[in-house]
């Protein structure tokens, strides 16, 4: 047995666990740059708020609903998901941490345990530990925990837990579930299920498995089989290494200066090589993108993009910061206002096994003992203490977050006092 433990809109659940007046009231958190909406209470929801919604076009409704808006405080919520973590893998050492706010618990042993208890006896405690409230979905299939945990969230006479357990449950939670709803079905499958009849889950099964092989893969097949109850997926406890790495940020305000965007781009690059790095990987392939700000109709508008071959696989600052601002340069048009920039590498292969070039002039043994000592003094100091001169001293780019809350359980200074 598996189950999914979720935490319940999360980013807005870790502002209220430090600020209970928040309890009750709409609450909405804002994306890079206070620019759209990427979290929201239940009441925020009911008020119609919908996910990616241009925080501008909402200003109306915030003030007259008395709506709490936060600036994404990303340092607050990694915490707050490693405290939740923690607590959950307390219950079972079998765990598989799926996301900042979810991950799936194997339950294979606990035969003697009433696991409905169990799971109930999870949530309490990861509330009082963390203040977070979570769903829990029980089910023999981790897509199956996927569909039980939608239903613990959704429907309140479950209390936050659900367990499908036998076959009726299992038709029953599938008939009332949307294909398109369904863990690793996307929108485009969904749609052409759709043309076929299948429109929820339980149709899905229904369906012939050779044609599901030969329309939608053995990815489709497994799905199939998990909804039918047969085990498929197994738990991941280590993360598998990423395909592409991707660091992106859209400006406070619009740019026009090729040094700002330079400045940008090659800290954006240094992300992605420390990214790289963490997780002993190499990229062969950047790709550098910029463009003006799309709900502006009265500018000028711009978009390009620069993908450039590395020679030789590299997770070295100092070359994916050359590559990415060669790219840069070469898409930079002067007179536009830029808006988004980003960097995106891809190509990503293990370090163990660098297929080097007859005419590479790069010391990469010494690039390498560089950046571990990079990334130790980083670790220990505090991101960017090391940097390249490239990414420039003072940040100009930095993110706007006018509504950031407090950094309550990882700085010193907004630790919340008590007076007694």
């Amino acid at each position: 047995m598996y189950a999914l433990a979720d935490c319940n809109n999360f980013y807005a659940s870790c502002e209220r666990v430090f600020d209970p007046s928040l309890i009750g009231r709409p609450v909405v958190v804002l994306s890079n740059n206070d620019g759209c909406v990427i979290a929201r209470s239940n009441e925020a929801k009911a008020l119609g708020i919908k996910m990616g919604e241009p925080a501008f076009k909402i200003k109306e409704l915030i003030e007259k609903a008395n709506v709490a808006v936060f600036s994404s405080n990303y340092t607050l919520y990694g915490d707050m998901s490693q405290r939740v973590m923690n607590t959950l893998a307390s219950f079972t050492p079998d765990i598989e941490i799926y996301s900042i706010d979810e991950a799936f618990l194997g339950l294979h042993g606990f035969s003697y345990v009433d696991l409905m208890d169990y799971a109930r006896h999870i949530r309490k405690t990861t509330m009082r530990n963390t203040g977070i409230p979570i769903s829990l979905g029980l089910a023999p299939t981790k897509t199956l925990a996927k569909v039980a945990n939608h239903i613990a969230k959704k429907q309140p006479q479950h209390q936050g837990v659900y367990m499908i357990a036998n076959e009726q449950q299992r038709v029953d939670a599938l008939k009332g579930f949307e294909i398109g709803e369904v863990w690793g079905i996307g929108r485009q499958y969904s749609k052409f299920l759709a043309r076929y009849g299948v429109n929820t889950a339980y149709d899905f099964t229904r369906m012939p498995a050779g044609w599901v092989r030969q329309h939608m893969s053995v990815v489709g097949l497994r799905t199939q089989k998990e909804l039918l109850g047969i085990p498929c997926i197994d738990l991941e406890h280590t993360a598998p290494p990423k395909k592409a790495i991707a660091t992106t940020r859209s400006f406070g305000e619009m740019q026009t200066d090729l040094g700002y965007l330079s400045e940008a781009v090659a800290s954006f690059a240094a992300s992605c090589a420390q990214k790289l790095r963490k997780q002993q990987s190499v990229a062969q392939v950047v790709m550098v993108f910029a463009h003006t700000n799309y709900f502006r109709d009265d500018l000028p508008q711009y978009s390009a993009s620069k993908t450039i071959t590395l020679p030789v696989p590299t997770s070295s600052t100092m070359e994916l910061i050359h590559y990415a601002l060669i790219g840069l340069k070469s898409i930079y048009k002067p007179g536009f206002r830029y808006k988004k920039a980003g960097v995106i590498v891809t190509g990503i292969s293990t370090n163990q096994h660098i297929q080097t070039s007859l005419f590479d002039s790069i010391d990469r043994e010494k690039h390498s003992k560089l950046m571990v000592v990079v990334d130790k003094l980083n670790d220990k100091y505090g991101r960017h203490t090391v940097k390249v001169a490239a990414q420039g001293a003072g940040r100009k780019w930095k993110l706007r977050q006018e509504r950031i809350s407090p950094m309550y359980t990882t700085r010193w200074d907004d630790i919340i006092t008590v007076k007694v």
